[in-house]
């Protein structure tokens, strides 16, 4: 047993490389690469500050968005100026942030656009997120009540900026 073991250590301790030394070893300086800082994004004009009820439990009752920002977000398209962005897989933002909003990657300044799902749109806040065009964006609770988006699902919506 002990020659096994004697026999063994040496060519573990080959696939050391440097050997056993005892001695410290120089240590490079770590390589710092350069990472270009993206710009920051232009704000949206800021809604007044509304926040859901400390009790809100259901998504009625998160949606803290008055009558009239509802009526305002549901109002007809004007397609003659509206250009169209694409499409993008949507999750659910952030539901204690009221307003009707849509982050995305494609946009790359913040701007006012519109959301379709199955025929029903939405006019939105479009705000830009890093990403690639095909990375996935976040959508207001407001406004996937709207759309009549499932609020569990991913849904596919047709984006469009206002010309």
């Amino acid at each position: 047993m002990k020659w096994l073991i004697l026999t063994a250590m040496p060519l573990a301790l080959a696939g050391c490389g440097d050997g056993i030394s005892f001695k410290p070893k120089e240590v490079a300086p770590p390589v710092q690469a350069a990472v270009p800082t993206p710009d920051p994004a232009p704000a949206v004009a800021a809604a007044p500050v509304r926040k859901p009820p400390t009790a809100a439990r259901t998504a009625a009752q998160f949606d803290a968005t008055t009558a009239e920002e509802r009526a305002q977000a549901a109002a007809p398209a004007k397609p003659a100026g509206e250009k169209s962005l694409g499409s993008t897989v949507a999750s659910l933002g952030d539901p204690a942030r009221v307003g009707f909003w849509l982050e995305t990657p494609l946009v790359k300044a913040a701007g006012k656009g519109r959301v379709v799902y199955n025929g029903k749109s939405a006019n939105v806040d479009l705000i830009p997120i890093a990403g690639p065009a095909t990375a996935g964006s976040r959508i207001s609770l407001s406004a996937m009540r709207l759309i009549e988006a499932p609020l569990t699902d991913l849904p596919t919506l047709e984006v469009f900026a206002d010309g």
